[in-house]
């Protein structure tokens, strides 16, 4: 497993979109631009945790991922940030936040008007259900085309289980009824063909060794999340794997 990269955000420079994660584009002291999502956000840091275990999965995938980096912002940073709400953003989330490598002149995928793959598309919706991965529908993919390939962006919409973990059992054993709504459902067709690689991507050692890479301070905020919790639950999920491929060939 890679190690990640800890990087130091020297600038705000732009916020991306509205929304509960309020992510941003930074700029880090190796002069590169990242897409950065903070952990002071209304989503706090489950939704930075899920995108660490999603993305790095999908990359044991081969799917197209962003660097992966965390981003450390110091204690007063911000301080000179106008507006107020930036301001409290930065202040709550001194120390370690997760970010990716900004793809610049990246356009969001259109299923209309890009073509993909079926044995990527098939891919890309099996990671997704395994993840119970909520956020890839039509009306925000979460996918971007970028020098004629498509990247995978934000799966911090996954592993809700987190949010009432007392109930992780029986949250993993559950097929994932929102597969209906995925973007790339209708290209799937290659679900069977691909399922027992996809079975060898989210091993337990693989799980374990991405689990690991979660930073402490991310799971200070909850005494009821452990490194441990996100083992066993991703381990138990893959055990049910039948399920949750079943419900999505009978989406299809």
């Amino acid at each position: 497993m890679p190690e990640i990269r800890h990087v130091h955000i020297d600038r705000y420079i732009s916020p991306l979109r509205e929304g509960g994660s309020l992510p941003a584009i930074v700029e880090a002291d190796d002069g590169f631009l990242y897409a950065l999502k903070f952990k002071g956000a209304g989503q706090g840091t489950k939704a930075l945790i899920a995108d660490l275990i999603g993305a790095e999965l999908a990359r044991l995938a081969g799917l197209k991922i962003p660097e992966v980096v965390f981003g450390y912002l110091p204690d007063g940073y911000g301080r000179t940030e106008p507006d107020e709400e930036i301001q409290d953003l930065l202040k709550w989330s001194v120390g370690i936040n997760f970010g990716i490598h900004y793809l610049q002149g990246a356009v969001t995928f259109d299923p209309v008007a890009h073509d993909i793959d079926s044995t990527l598309a098939s891919k890309i919706l099996w990671l997704d259900t395994f993840l119970m991965n909520i956020d890839r529908t039509a009306r925000n993919t979460n996918l971007l085309y970028w020098k004629g390939e498509i990247w995978l962006i934000d799966h911090g919409a996954s592993l809700y289980f987190h949010h009432n973990p007392s109930a992780w059992k029986e949250q993993s054993q559950k097929p994932f009824v929102n597969i209906k709504d995925h973007v790339l459902l209708s290209r799937a067709s290659d679900l069977n063909a691909i399922h027992e690689e996809m079975l060898a991507v989210v091993s337990e050692e693989n799980i374990k060794s991405i689990v690991e890479l979660i930073p402490e301070e991310w799971l200070e905020a909850d005494d009821a999340i452990s490194k441990q919790l996100y083992i066993d639950f991703l381990n138990a999920r893959r055990n049910n794997a039948e399920a949750f491929l079943n419900e999505a060939i009978n989406a299809r």
